[in-house]
């Protein structure tokens, strides 16, 4: 059997339960407040935009890393077979579009 509680043990314990019961609805008070809500989700979407950012800029300097390696050889060396062709291919692509334009702003 359990041994009897003094009254001075209820009290201390009544007083601690307070104590801890104070501290959790502070907490919960905090958790609660509108700029802690508010902060919380700023957090989210800057750690989710940072998390995109971070993907996008290695799939971006993979990206880089392979068209370069099509263009310059381990060494540095720029292959001329392939850079002529496509250099040739850019100018003519660009011939089309300023043609192109001009023909749209001669109709108008």
């Amino acid at each position: 059997m359990p041994e009897a509680r003094t009254p001075a043990q209820i009290e201390a314990d009544i007083a601690r339960r307070r104590s801890e019961l104070a501290v959790t609805l502070d907490e919960i008070g905090v958790r609660m407040h509108p700029s802690t809500i508010i902060g919380d989700a700023k957090a989210k979407a800057a750690s989710k935009v940072d998390h995109t950012l971070g993907r996008a800029c290695a799939i971006a300097n993979r990206v880089v890393s392979d068209v370069r390696a099509q263009f310059v050889t381990d060494e540095g060396v720029p292959r001329l077979e392939r850079i002529v062709p496509a250099a040739m291919l850019a100018v003519g692509v660009l011939g089309l579009l300023t043609a192109s334009s001009r023909r749209g702003k001669d109709k108008k």
